[in-house]
């Protein structure tokens, strides 16, 4: 009876027990290492509101978010890669090669309506994605290659392929009205004409071009629709349970009967669809596409999930928190620029953070298991 007392306790000493387990250090320390991304990220807007003229500014936040637009997606389908313990370094070289055949038929089409231009442009992308990614499921999924190897060897073909249609240089398009699409704006408006929606208000020409105002960039909405299904994917469906399952314990997950090969088959799809699409957003963007265009993102991608808490072991990560990786890359690139610091200190500067990530990540595991 004594013993059963002594762990008995009214309500308002549980509760009492509660708040200072909530308000407890090591708590407040927990919930810093699982936010420190988010933390980090307004401290570098705090910094560089004070420190960098015009940064503090929603058209300059608006630049921001236009252009991490093609690292996030490249970075949304590697996320799956990640939480399944694997890793896709053709990402890149597949998001060259898209633009540079997307960009080919496009610039073929020319004279054809715009609408026909774009789709036939995307289904081209969407090719390219599909079967690179189906080699890459292929190679890891049910001939055992390790992911490395695997995408390595894919990164060299979607390589040679890119330089031998494009020939070296850029593929240019010169289909008309075809910029709006990557460079416009959900919004207008002009202090006489009003406001317009995916188009400059009618009757203002001339200089007054230069009064109108764009809300909300085209390649902002086109990040939110894709990293909202590729959220509604990973964190509402069976298959992204799978994934978890995957990377976190794959013997368990054949054990429990999900289909192992089949999940990887998917996922690697998934990955080179997405990174199709980055550069598809790419030609949008800039009216024309490059073999080498995603080569620096690839490792960006990476980085940006890795900052967002996903870890490299499998089992872990989300894509908010990519979402969140991307935008602290894009405004430390943002906030060095507008300081006029050397362009090369960018890949120091995302460096240090991504070691920030890594030691963050251990210290989370060992003391907060």
């Amino acid at each position: 009876m004594s013993a059963k007392s002594t762990s008995l306790s009214s309500p308002a000493q549980d509760a009492s027990a509660g708040q200072d387990e909530v308000l407890a250090p090591s708590n407040l320390v927990a919930f810093a290492g699982r936010m420190w991304a988010v933390l980090f990220l307004i401290a570098l807007i705090v910094f560089f509101s004070i420190t960098a003229p015009g940064f503090f500014d929603l058209f300059n936040f608006q630049a921001v978010g236009a252009n991490m637009a093609v690292l996030l997606v490249l970075g949304l389908g590697q996320t799956f890669v990640i939480i399944s313990a694997g890793i896709d370094l053709s990402t890149g070289f597949v998001m060259g090669l898209s633009s540079v055949a997307s960009a080919i038929v496009m610039q073929a089409l020319t004279g054809y309506p715009l609408p026909v231009i774009i789709l036939l442009g995307l289904m081209t992308t969407l090719f390219i994605g599909l079967a690179a990614g189906a080699v890459n499921g292929v190679l890891v999924a049910y001939m055992r290659v390790p992911p490395f190897i695997a995408t390595l060897g894919t990164l060299s073909v979607a390589e040679g392929v890119a330089y031998v249609l494009s020939g070296g240089p850029p593929v240019s398009i010169s289909t008309r009205g075809l910029g709006f699409f990557g460079n416009g704006f959900l919004a207008y408006f002009h202090p006489e004409a009003g406001l317009s929606f995916l188009a400059m208000p009618s009757g203002v020409t001339g200089t007054a071009v230069r009064d109108v105002l764009g809300f909300f960039p085209l390649q902002v909405v086109y990040i939110v629709i894709l990293a909202s299904f590729c959220g509604w994917l990973l964190g509402s469906t069976r298959f992204g349970r799978h994934v978890y399952a995957v990377g976190g314990n794959p013997k368990a997950a054949s054990r429990a009967g999900i289909p192992l090969a089949w999940t990887l088959f998917k996922i690697y799809v998934l990955c080179a669809v997405s990174a199709s699409l980055a550069g598809f957003l790419y030609v949008l963007r800039f009216n024309g596409g490059v073999a080498n265009a995603g080569d620096a993102l690839m490792l960006s991608s990476v980085a940006a999930i890795a900052i967002g808490g996903a870890s490299m072991l499998g089992g872990q990560g989300r894509i908010l928190g990519t979402v969140v990786g991307a935008l602290v890359i894009a405004v430390i690139q943002n906030g060095l620029v507008i300081l006029g610091i050397d362009p090369f200190w960018q890949y120091v500067a995302v460096g240090a953070v991504i070691i920030m990530a890594v030691l963050v990540d251990q210290a989370k595991g060992r003391f907060f298991p």
